[in-house]
Protein backbone atom coordinates (compact mmCIF):
# COMPACT_ATOMS: atom_id res chain seq x y z
CA UNK A 1 0.00 0.00 0.00
CA UNK A 2 1.35 3.42 -0.91
CA UNK A 3 1.33 6.00 1.88
CA UNK A 4 1.00 9.57 0.68
CA UNK A 5 2.75 12.33 2.61
CA UNK A 6 0.81 15.34 3.87
CA UNK A 7 1.67 18.34 1.77
CA UNK A 8 2.88 21.59 3.25
CA UNK A 9 0.58 24.56 2.67
CA UNK A 10 1.65 26.83 -0.15
CA UNK A 11 2.94 30.13 1.17
CA UNK A 12 5.12 32.99 0.04
CA UNK A 13 5.77 34.13 3.61
CA UNK A 14 9.45 33.93 4.62
CA UNK A 15 10.52 31.44 7.26
CA UNK A 16 13.22 33.86 8.49
CA UNK A 17 12.65 37.59 8.88
CA UNK A 18 15.05 40.21 7.56
CA UNK A 19 16.38 40.79 11.10
CA UNK A 20 16.92 37.05 11.61
CA UNK A 21 18.84 36.80 8.35
CA UNK A 22 20.97 39.79 9.38
CA UNK A 23 21.77 38.16 12.74
CA UNK A 24 22.69 34.92 10.97
CA UNK A 25 24.93 36.76 8.51
CA UNK A 26 26.80 38.45 11.36
CA UNK A 27 27.49 35.14 13.12
CA UNK A 28 28.00 32.61 10.33
CA UNK A 29 29.99 30.40 10.18
CA UNK A 30 31.95 30.51 13.43
CA UNK A 31 29.70 31.98 16.13
CA UNK A 32 26.52 30.63 17.74
CA UNK A 33 23.64 33.08 17.77
CA UNK A 34 19.95 33.24 18.53
CA UNK A 35 17.48 33.73 15.66
CA UNK A 36 13.72 33.83 15.11
CA UNK A 37 11.58 31.89 12.62
CA UNK A 38 7.98 31.58 11.39
CA UNK A 39 7.36 27.80 11.40
CA UNK A 40 5.36 27.49 14.62
CA UNK A 41 2.01 25.80 13.90
CA UNK A 42 3.10 24.30 10.58
CA UNK A 43 0.90 21.30 9.81
CA UNK A 44 3.88 19.04 9.07
CA UNK A 45 5.32 19.65 12.53
CA UNK A 46 2.46 18.54 14.82
CA UNK A 47 2.77 15.42 17.01
CA UNK A 48 0.21 13.52 14.93
CA UNK A 49 1.92 14.37 11.65
CA UNK A 50 5.31 13.39 13.06
CA UNK A 51 4.05 10.08 14.48
CA UNK A 52 2.65 9.24 11.05
CA UNK A 53 5.92 10.23 9.40
CA UNK A 54 7.94 8.16 11.88
CA UNK A 55 5.92 5.01 11.28
CA UNK A 56 6.69 5.05 7.57
CA UNK A 57 10.40 5.78 8.01
CA UNK A 58 13.01 2.98 7.87
CA UNK A 59 14.32 1.82 11.25
CA UNK A 60 17.83 3.11 10.48
CA UNK A 61 16.44 6.65 10.20
CA UNK A 62 15.04 6.82 13.74
CA UNK A 63 16.65 6.85 17.17
CA UNK A 64 14.87 6.95 20.50
CA UNK A 65 15.53 6.13 24.14
CA UNK A 66 14.82 7.25 27.69
CA UNK A 67 15.34 10.97 27.96
CA UNK A 68 16.49 11.61 31.54
CA UNK A 69 20.20 11.02 31.10
CA UNK A 70 23.39 12.42 32.63
CA UNK A 71 25.20 15.07 30.58
CA UNK A 72 27.96 12.57 29.91
CA UNK A 73 26.82 9.06 28.94
CA UNK A 74 28.51 6.36 26.91
CA UNK A 75 26.51 5.35 23.83
CA UNK A 76 26.35 1.73 24.99
CA UNK A 77 24.88 2.82 28.33
CA UNK A 78 21.92 4.71 26.82
CA UNK A 79 18.75 2.93 28.06
CA UNK A 80 15.81 1.90 25.86
CA UNK A 81 12.29 3.05 26.80
CA UNK A 82 10.66 -0.30 25.90
CA UNK A 83 8.14 1.27 23.47
CA UNK A 84 7.68 1.34 19.72
CA UNK A 85 8.52 4.58 17.97
CA UNK A 86 4.88 5.41 17.26
CA UNK A 87 4.00 4.80 20.92
CA UNK A 88 6.96 6.92 21.98
CA UNK A 89 5.81 9.93 19.97
CA UNK A 90 2.10 9.68 20.73
CA UNK A 91 2.69 9.34 24.50
CA UNK A 92 5.81 11.48 24.74
CA UNK A 93 4.20 13.83 27.26
CA UNK A 94 4.33 11.08 29.90
CA UNK A 95 6.87 8.43 28.84
CA UNK A 96 10.11 10.30 29.66
CA UNK A 97 11.69 9.79 26.25
CA UNK A 98 13.77 11.42 23.53
CA UNK A 99 13.44 10.68 19.82
CA UNK A 100 15.00 11.91 16.60
CA UNK A 101 13.72 11.41 13.05
CA UNK A 102 16.72 11.54 10.74
CA UNK A 103 16.89 12.70 7.13
CA UNK A 104 13.23 13.65 6.96
CA UNK A 105 14.08 15.57 3.77
CA UNK A 106 13.76 12.21 1.97
CA UNK A 107 10.01 12.61 2.37
CA UNK A 108 8.86 14.98 -0.42
CA UNK A 109 6.81 17.29 1.80
CA UNK A 110 9.54 17.67 4.41
CA UNK A 111 12.17 18.00 1.69
CA UNK A 112 10.24 20.93 0.24
CA UNK A 113 10.05 22.52 3.69
CA UNK A 114 13.84 22.19 4.13
CA UNK A 115 14.56 23.61 0.68
CA UNK A 116 12.30 26.61 1.26
CA UNK A 117 13.94 27.44 4.59
CA UNK A 118 17.51 27.04 3.35
CA UNK A 119 16.85 29.02 0.18
CA UNK A 120 16.45 32.13 2.34
CA UNK A 121 19.90 31.63 3.89
CA UNK A 122 21.78 30.33 0.86
CA UNK A 123 23.10 33.71 -0.38
CA UNK A 124 24.57 34.42 3.07
CA UNK A 125 26.20 30.99 3.25
CA UNK A 126 27.54 31.17 -0.30
CA UNK A 127 29.41 34.42 0.40
CA UNK A 128 31.25 32.88 3.35
CA UNK A 129 31.67 29.12 2.82
CA UNK A 130 30.48 28.51 -0.73
CA UNK A 131 27.60 26.31 -1.90
CA UNK A 132 25.36 24.49 0.57
CA UNK A 133 26.24 20.79 0.29
CA UNK A 134 24.46 17.66 1.56
CA UNK A 135 21.35 19.36 2.98
CA UNK A 136 19.55 17.40 5.69
CA UNK A 137 16.76 17.84 8.24
CA UNK A 138 16.22 16.19 11.62
CA UNK A 139 13.25 16.42 13.97
CA UNK A 140 13.69 16.05 17.73
CA UNK A 141 10.84 15.15 20.08
CA UNK A 142 11.52 15.24 23.82
CA UNK A 143 9.55 14.59 26.98
CA UNK A 144 9.47 17.13 29.81
CA UNK A 145 12.79 17.29 31.66
CA UNK A 146 14.75 15.24 29.11
CA UNK A 147 18.47 15.74 28.53
CA UNK A 148 20.40 15.42 25.28
CA UNK A 149 23.96 14.63 26.45
CA UNK A 150 27.13 16.59 25.64
CA UNK A 151 27.99 15.93 21.99
CA UNK A 152 29.03 17.46 18.67
CA UNK A 153 27.72 17.30 15.10
CA UNK A 154 29.60 17.57 11.79
CA UNK A 155 27.21 19.95 10.02
CA UNK A 156 26.37 23.64 9.94
CA UNK A 157 23.13 23.60 11.92
CA UNK A 158 20.16 25.79 12.84
CA UNK A 159 17.84 24.34 15.49
CA UNK A 160 14.31 25.79 15.30
CA UNK A 161 12.04 25.45 18.32
CA UNK A 162 8.48 24.53 17.28
CA UNK A 163 6.73 23.45 20.49
CA UNK A 164 7.71 23.63 24.17
CA UNK A 165 10.89 25.11 25.58
CA UNK A 166 14.48 24.01 26.04
CA UNK A 167 17.91 25.40 26.79
CA UNK A 168 20.76 24.56 24.44
CA UNK A 169 24.19 25.28 25.90
CA UNK A 170 26.78 25.75 23.16
CA UNK A 171 30.54 25.60 23.67
CA UNK A 172 33.37 26.95 21.51
CA UNK A 173 34.41 24.86 18.54
CA UNK A 174 38.12 24.02 18.15
CA UNK A 175 38.74 23.81 21.92
CA UNK A 176 40.90 20.70 22.29
CA UNK A 177 40.19 20.43 26.02
CA UNK A 178 36.55 19.89 25.13
CA UNK A 179 37.23 17.84 21.99
CA UNK A 180 40.72 16.31 21.93
CA UNK A 181 42.29 15.88 18.50
CA UNK A 182 42.06 12.09 18.69
CA UNK A 183 38.34 12.33 19.44
CA UNK A 184 37.86 14.41 16.28
CA UNK A 185 39.89 11.89 14.31
CA UNK A 186 37.80 8.99 15.62
CA UNK A 187 34.57 10.92 15.05
CA UNK A 188 35.36 11.51 11.37
CA UNK A 189 36.08 7.80 11.00
CA UNK A 190 32.68 6.69 12.28
CA UNK A 191 33.05 7.30 16.03
CA UNK A 192 30.10 8.36 18.19
CA UNK A 193 29.09 12.00 18.60
CA UNK A 194 28.93 11.91 22.43
CA UNK A 195 31.78 13.60 24.30
CA UNK A 196 33.30 13.08 27.74
CA UNK A 197 31.77 15.57 30.19
CA UNK A 198 33.57 17.29 33.07
CA UNK A 199 31.73 19.59 35.48
CA UNK A 200 34.40 22.25 34.98
CA UNK A 201 33.36 22.61 31.33
CA UNK A 202 30.00 24.20 32.09
CA UNK A 203 31.31 27.73 32.61
CA UNK A 204 32.73 27.73 29.06
CA UNK A 205 29.30 27.29 27.47
CA UNK A 206 26.70 29.86 26.46
CA UNK A 207 23.10 28.92 27.29
CA UNK A 208 20.45 29.73 24.68
CA UNK A 209 16.90 29.47 26.10
CA UNK A 210 14.52 28.61 23.24
CA UNK A 211 10.77 29.13 23.04
CA UNK A 212 8.49 28.46 20.05
CA UNK A 213 9.51 30.78 17.22
CA UNK A 214 13.14 31.00 18.35
CA UNK A 215 16.19 29.23 16.93
CA UNK A 216 19.92 28.94 17.45
CA UNK A 217 22.75 28.68 14.93
CA UNK A 218 25.31 26.06 16.01
CA UNK A 219 28.72 26.09 14.25
CA UNK A 220 30.27 22.90 12.91
CA UNK A 221 31.38 20.60 15.75
CA UNK A 222 30.63 23.16 18.46
CA UNK A 223 29.98 20.93 21.50
CA UNK A 224 26.56 21.33 23.09
CA UNK A 225 23.97 19.75 25.34
CA UNK A 226 20.24 20.34 25.62
CA UNK A 227 17.96 20.50 28.67
CA UNK A 228 14.25 20.23 27.88
CA UNK A 229 11.67 22.37 29.70
CA UNK A 230 8.51 21.30 31.58
CA UNK A 231 6.48 20.45 28.45
CA UNK A 232 6.83 18.30 25.34
CA UNK A 233 9.31 19.80 22.89
CA UNK A 234 9.44 19.60 19.10
CA UNK A 235 12.52 21.02 17.36
CA UNK A 236 13.48 21.03 13.69
CA UNK A 237 17.17 20.96 12.81
CA UNK A 238 18.11 22.16 9.31
CA UNK A 239 21.70 21.37 8.33
CA UNK A 240 24.16 21.54 5.49
CA UNK A 241 27.82 20.91 4.76
CA UNK A 242 30.30 23.22 3.07
CA UNK A 243 33.74 22.91 1.55
CA UNK A 244 35.01 24.10 4.94
CA UNK A 245 33.24 21.38 6.93
CA UNK A 246 34.23 18.72 4.38
CA UNK A 247 37.85 19.86 4.48
CA UNK A 248 37.89 19.80 8.28
CA UNK A 249 36.71 16.20 8.25
CA UNK A 250 39.26 15.20 5.62
CA UNK A 251 42.16 16.72 7.55
CA UNK A 252 41.22 14.97 10.80
CA UNK A 253 40.88 11.71 8.88
CA UNK A 254 44.32 12.35 7.37
CA UNK A 255 45.76 12.88 10.84
CA UNK A 256 44.20 9.59 11.94
CA UNK A 257 46.02 7.82 9.10
CA UNK A 258 49.30 9.49 10.02
CA UNK A 259 48.89 8.77 13.74
CA UNK A 260 48.13 5.10 13.03
CA UNK A 261 51.45 4.84 11.19
CA UNK A 262 53.43 6.67 13.86
CA UNK A 263 53.93 9.73 11.67
CA UNK A 264 53.59 13.35 12.83
CA UNK A 265 50.16 14.90 12.45
CA UNK A 266 49.41 18.42 11.25
CA UNK A 267 47.29 21.25 12.60
CA UNK A 268 43.80 21.80 11.22
CA UNK A 269 43.50 25.53 10.63
CA UNK A 270 40.50 27.81 11.03
CA UNK A 271 40.25 27.79 7.23
CA UNK A 272 40.80 24.09 6.45
CA UNK A 273 39.50 24.50 2.89
CA UNK A 274 42.75 26.37 2.17
CA UNK A 275 44.95 23.42 3.19
CA UNK A 276 44.86 22.02 -0.32
CA UNK A 277 48.12 20.06 -0.35
CA UNK A 278 47.28 18.04 2.77
CA UNK A 279 43.78 17.36 1.47
CA UNK A 280 45.21 16.20 -1.87
CA UNK A 281 47.67 13.82 -0.17
CA UNK A 282 44.86 12.42 2.00
CA UNK A 283 42.66 11.78 -1.04
CA UNK A 284 45.51 10.02 -2.84
CA UNK A 285 46.23 7.85 0.20
CA UNK A 286 42.56 6.98 0.56
CA UNK A 287 42.26 6.12 -3.13
CA UNK A 288 45.32 3.88 -2.95
CA UNK A 289 44.08 2.24 0.26
CA UNK A 290 47.27 3.25 2.09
Amino acid sequence: MTVHSPMAPATDAPHFSESARAAFAAAYPDQPTKLTHELVGHELLTLDALATLAERMPARAVEYNLGKLPLGVRPEDTPSNGLTLGETIRTIESNGSWAVLKNVERDPAYGALLDAALAELEPIVARSTGPMLHREAFIFLTSPGSITPFHMDPEHNILLQIMGTKVMTVFPARDEELVPAQKSEAFHNGGHRNLIWQDGFKARGTPFPLSPGEAVHVPVKAPHFVENGPAVSISLSITWRSERSVAEGELHSFNALLRKRGLPTGAVSERPEQQGIRRFVYRVMRKLGV
